[in-house]
């Protein structure tokens, strides 16, 4: 199996992790909090605005390995609140692109840094 690890400007993981691996042509993300990368700090404000910045950081990741919003299969979004979906999937609306991918949203008891959004994907070219 072949298997590359991502970087993806301007992000930098916050862990010994990858932001992405590609194996056999599928692109598995990790997830993505509402990190600004310019400041290394949370994005604040409405779950709308923290949303934005998650799909944001997906796109760095996507774009720097040649695969676009187009492309997933498969998104898993966490929500610190489910009171927030509703507001959270009208940005996550204006990202994905028909046929919309496969998607689990799950409510947590806590993520990285404090967050109160994380998406993660899997994208593959057909």
């Amino acid at each position: 199996m072949k298997k590359c690890a991502i970087e993806a400007e301007p992000l930098q993981a916050i862990g010994p992790y990858s932001l992405a691996i590609e194996a056999n042509g599928t692109l598995f993300t990790s997830g993505q909090i509402h990190l600004d990368p310019a400041t290394g700090k949370l994005v604040q404000g409405s779950i709308a605005e923290q949303t934005r910045q998650c799909l944001q950081n997906l796109g760095y990741i996507l774009d720097s390995a040649g695969y676009t919003f187009g492309d997933l299969v498969k998104t898993t979004v966490f929500l610190v609140d489910m009171a927030d979906f509703t507001e959270m999937n009208a940005v996550y609306d204006t990202y994905v692109i028909a046929p919309f991918p496969a998607r689990s949203t799950v409510q947590v008891g806590g993520l990285p840094l404090g967050a109160r959004v994380e998406i993660e994907a899997i994208a593959k070219k057909m």
